[in-house]
């Protein structure tokens, strides 16, 4: 059986770009705190994969501390700090802040004080974008970085999460981005690797792999390759809609990802669609990776307005670069052929 990988909100295929500079960070024997020339090439290694990772999301001037992934530098960001969030925000975010933020229409969040927030740019369940305000305290940017342009100077967002599997990187390697005068206090102590603010021998081989990612990520955006798949998404849900009236597209009037489509059919249980989708061969999920495991209605559903019932309903679809129209219409297809089954079986 071929499969089709609709999955990428979860984690993306490893960029050739990022395989390369791996393999090549392999060979780099030094450790980077060394000063001989060994540890000299390590440390070149690692700057200039922080410089990569600055430069795709607009970041000159900023710090970039590298982590183990998001959901470390959101624990790095929001430690001591009395932070608020909505019940959108992902699980890393949500567990180290208050849920205080109340939600408007199609999912938006109302920030009434943003130096004391903790808001997404773009939800991973709905791909609903965020009104990201200036001064705000913390932005997760996981999702958007790399499917979308980032300014984050510009922004004025103060400090920002993001993870290098979300764009084509390595697993297990992250970053938290600060503005200069930002500081935060280091969570594991010891050598002062990460000016100070994350001890630990760094991960040269992961650091390589995620700027060599982001660096052609942020080539991709600027080229308009996620406009094609924007348009793919619009087709796979003309093809959804016309197979069932009742579905729901959630965020469909609001700014959204340009490869995420959150598809609630009420009465269809989204854990079983996302089993018998797999079955025929396609990867689809419900609800964000890392609660998907989890037998219960989407928080992020919920949060918006929708009820247990309505929220357990609902699958995530997101595409990829390498998203093809015969891939959203085979699925559009089966999709269609499981849910007559499924209204058969319940008649």
């Amino acid at each position: 059986m071929n499969r089709t990988y609709l999955d990428h909100n979860a984690t993306t295929p490893l960029r050739a770009e990022a395989r390369a500079a791996m393999i090549a960070a392999m060979d780099v024997l030094g450790n980077p705190a060394s000063v001989h020339a060994e540890g000299r090439a390590a440390k070149s290694l690692m700057e200039n994969a922080r410089r990569q990772v600055s430069d795709a999301m607009g970041a000159e001037g900023a710090d970039i501390v590298f982590t183990s992934g998001a959901t470390e530098a959101a624990a790095l960001a929001c430690a001591g700090r009395e932070l608020h969030s909505a019940g959108i925000e992902h699980d890393a975010v949500g567990a180290v802040t208050a849920e205080r933020l109340a939600m408007g229409a199609n999912g938006s969040v109302i920030i009434d004080a943003p130096d004391q927030s903790a808001v997404q740019f773009a939800n991973s369940e709905t791909g609903v974008l965020q009104d990201v305000p200036a001064g705000l305290a913390v932005c997760d940017m996981t999702q958007g970085f790399g499917k979308l342009p980032l300014d984050f100077i510009g922004s004025g967002v103060r400090m920002g999460l993001i993870s290098a599997h979300k764009l084509g990187g390595p697993k297990g390697i992250g970053a938290l981005v600060l503005r200069r005068g930002q500081d935060v206090p280091a969570m594991i102590k010891g050598g002062g690797q990460e000016m100070g603010r994350r001890s630990g021998t760094e991960n040269i081989i992961g650091m390589a792999g995620f700027g060599a990612a982001a660096q052609a990520a942020a080539q991709d955006v600027a080229n308009g390759r996620w406009e094609r798949v924007a348009q793919l998404r619009n087709i796979l849900e003309k093809a959804l809609e016309a197979a069932s009236k009742k579905t729901i597209f959630v965020g469909y009037d609001a700014a959204r990802l340009p490869n995420t489509s959150c598809i609630l059919t009420p009465g269809w249980k989204g854990e079983t669609q996302v089993m018998q989708m797999d079955l025929s061969g396609f990867a689809v999920s419900a609800g964000s990776a890392c609660s998907s495991g989890k037998v219960k209605a989407s928080r992020v559903l919920l949060a918006m307005g929708y009820d247990a019932d309505q929220a357990a309903c609902a699958i995530r679809v997101s595409l990829g670069l390498e998203t093809t129209q015969d891939d959203v219409l085979r699925f559009a297809d089966v999709w269609a052929q499981k849910l007559k089954k499924h209204e058969a079986r319940a008649a």
